[in-house]
């Protein structure tokens, strides 16, 4: 059934609209969180690196877009690929800054947190990274379950849209003309134009070399009717004089 494909787009709303906000939050919270000592090294607001751009700028706004695809799809294949385009960026926040070591000599392109103290320590590293991937995945991995189970009242209006399309398929299409029906019923099925026959009014035909023509009201004359004496046209009784 094609219209199984479809889904309420109140389906992936409140998954979508998380999924965005946390997308925002981990692209932004390094250029802001300095304001309120809230940061990895270097800890200075809106420090633009490579470190921020591989592994929080790119896996937020991946989150963000997954998160948007999610809660304005209606069409569930769609729907799921947004949802795994988030996954991936929630799993890279997990994950990157510490692959991020093998490239950029054994030390994590992110930098390291800038706290005092162990809970703040403790709390850079999940609202930047690890924590804020675990609830994205989390939240993706909702949306993609919502998108992919088809529920009874899934199938009922994929039902109902399948049975209607086949109504109105059935409404449009054009009935047989009387001509091709009556074109069927010739022989052999093939078209039999009416054949019209001319009868002069009036008028006889024997033969192609009958002499004896009768022609009264025929037009054109036949050609017999003009006399050998050349005179043209021929005239009426009681018509001017001819040219001989």
């Amino acid at each position: 059934m094609t219209g199984i494909t479809r889904i309420p787009r109140s389906r992936g709303a409140l998954s979508g609209v998380l999924l965005i906000l946390l997308g925002i939050w981990g692209g932004l919270v390094p250029f802001i969180g300095p304001y309120f000592h809230y940061a990895y090294t270097p800890d200075k607001a809106w420090a633009y690196t490579t470190g921020r751009l591989w592994l929080e700028i790119l896996p937020g706004v991946a989150t963000a877009l997954g998160g948007l695809i999610v809660l304005l799809s209606a069409r569930r294949p769609v729907a799921i690929l947004g949802a795994f385009m988030a996954a991936l960026g929630g799993a890279w926040f997990v994950v990157g800054n510490l692959v991020s070591s093998l490239w950029n000599g054994g030390v994590p392109e992110a930098g390291v947190p800038a706290g005092s103290s162990i809970n703040r320590l403790a709390a850079e590293e999940l609202g930047f990274f690890i924590g804020l991937g675990v609830v994205i995945v989390f939240f993706a991995a909702l949306a993609l379950g919502r998108c992919m189970v088809v529920g009874v009242k899934d199938a009922a209006l994929a039902e109902r849209d399948s049975a209607l399309e086949d109504t109105f398929d059935e409404a449009a299409e054009p009935e047989p003309s009387s001509f091709a029906a009556t074109s069927a019923g010739a022989p052999g099925g093939s078209l039999a134009p009416q054949q019209e026959r001319y009868q002069p009014a009036g008028g006889t035909f024997h033969g192609a070399h009958d002499e004896s023509r009768t022609v009264t009201g025929q037009f054109p004359p036949p050609a017999e009717s003009f006399p050998a004496s050349g005179q043209f046209p021929p005239s009426q009784p009681g018509g001017p004089a001819t040219y001989s």
